[in-house]
C-alpha cells in the first residue's frame, strides 16, 4: 500500500494542465467515489493496527498533495481567463517604483527658456568639445592673448600652434559663434549649457556649471535694448521688486561691457551673507558684441 501511496505522489507532482475539462478530470481520479483516495482509505481498514498510524499520515499527506495541486491550477487557470477578458496581463511582475522629479538645474533651464522665447528668443544647443577658433580666437581672443588666461581651461590636445588646440568649452559663447556662421541677421537666440573651467571646487564654485548665453543681432539695436531685456528678465525670474544695476567690465567679446546685478531677494537690498552684506547680488556679464567678433563671422559690423 505504501509503494501505491508513494507512485501517486510522484503522478501528482508530474501532473499539469492548461484546461479545465482535464482538470476536472484529475480531480475525480483522486477525489471522486471510486477514485483513489477513496479505494486507499476501504483499504486502509483491512491494515495491521501497527502499520495504521504511518499509513494514515502517508493517507493525508495524498490528500493533500491532490487538494493543493488542484487549487495551484485552478489559481493560474483563472487569472488567464481574467486577464484575457480585461486585456491586462495579471502575471506580469508589479512595478513599485516611484516616478521620479525634475533637476533643480533642469527646473531653472526650463524657466529661463520659457522667459526668453516670450521676447522671441529661440534655444539653440553647440558641442561641448570645441576647437580654439570657436571658444577663444573668433570671439576676439587673439593666440597668445593675456585674455585667454581669464578662463583656466581643460584642454584635449593642447599644441604649439594655439589656434590647433582643441578644448572642453569654457563658456556657451562658442554657440553664437557657431550661429553666426550659419545664420544671417537678424538672430535673437539663448544658448544653454555645461562649461568646463579648471577650477578650485568649492561652495561657490566647481569645475563643471551651466550658463545660458544670450544673443541678439540686428540693425538699430543699442545697449538700451540690451538693458531693459535683461530688466524684463530679472523680474521674470526674481520678483517684480527686483532692480538692476550695471557695471562697467571687460569681456574680449562685447564692447562696451558691464557686470549686471540684481537687488537680493533675501534681504530685500539691506545687506545679508548671500549678498556679502552689499544688497546686491552679481548674477550675469553683459555687452554689445564687439565688432571683431561680427566681422569674424561674416556679418557686416558697419549695417549690425
Amino acid at each position: 500500500m505504501k509503494e501505491k501511496i508513494n507512485q501517486l505522489l510522484n503522478n501528482i507532482a508530474g501532473f499539469s494542465t492548461q484546461k479545465a475539462d482535464e482538470l476536472e478530470q484529475f480531480r475525480i481520479q483522486y477525489l471522486g467515489k471510486k477514485g483513489h483516495l477513496a479505494e486507499l482509505f476501504e483499504e486502509f481498514k483491512t491494515i495491521a493496527n501497527e502499520q495504521k498510524k504511518e499509513t494514515g499520515q502517508l493517507l493525508n499527506n495524498l490528500k493533500n498533495s491532490v487538494q493543493q495541486k488542484i487549487d495551484e491550477i485552478k489559481e493560474v487557470l483563472e487569472s488567464q481567463t481574467q486577464s484575457a477578458s480585461s486585456g491586462i496581463d495579471l502575471s506580469m511582475p508589479a512595478d513599485f517604483s516611484e516616478l521620479g522629479s525634475r533637476h533643480p538645474l533642469s527646473i531653472v533651464r526650463n524657466e529661463i527658456n520659457e522667459i526668453f522665447s516670450k521676447l522671441g528668443f529661440t534655444v539653440v544647443l553647440g558641442p561641448e568639445i570645441e576647437d580654439d577658433f570657436h571658444n577663444f580666437s573668433a570671439l576676439n581672443f587673439p593666440a597668445e592673448h593675456p585674455a585667454r588666461d581669464m578662463q583656466d581651461t581643460f584642454f584635449i590636445e593642447n599644441h604649439e600652434d594655439p589656434l590647433k588646440n582643441i578644448v572642453l568649452r569654457t563658456h556657451t559663447s562658442s554657440v553664437q559663434v557657431r550661429t553666426m556662421e550659419t545664420q544671417k541677421p537678424p538672430i535673437r537666440i539663448i544658448a544653454p549649457g555645461r562649461v568646463f573651467r579648471n577650477e578650485a571646487i568649492s561652495a561657490r564654485a566647481h569645475c563643471i556649471f551651466h550658463q545660458v548665453e544670450g544673443l541678439y543681432i540686428d540693425k538699430q539695436v543699442s545697449f538700451a535694448d540690451l538693458k531693459q531685456t535683461l530688466l524684463y528678465f530679472s523680474k521674470e525670474m526674481f520678483g517684480e521688486k527686483t532692480k538692476i544695476r550695471l557695471r562697467p567690465s571687460y569681456f574680449p567679446f562685447t564692447e562696451p561691457s558691464a557686470e549686471m546685478d540684481i537687488s537680493c531677494n533675501i534681504c530685500g537690498g539691506e545687506g545679508c551673507n548671500i549678498c556679502k552684506g552689499t544688497g546686491w547680488v552679481e548674477i550675469l556679464g553683459c555687452g554689445m558684441v564687439d565688432p571683431n567678433v561680427l566681422d569674424s563671422c561674416g556679418i557686416d559690423s558697419k549695417e549690425y
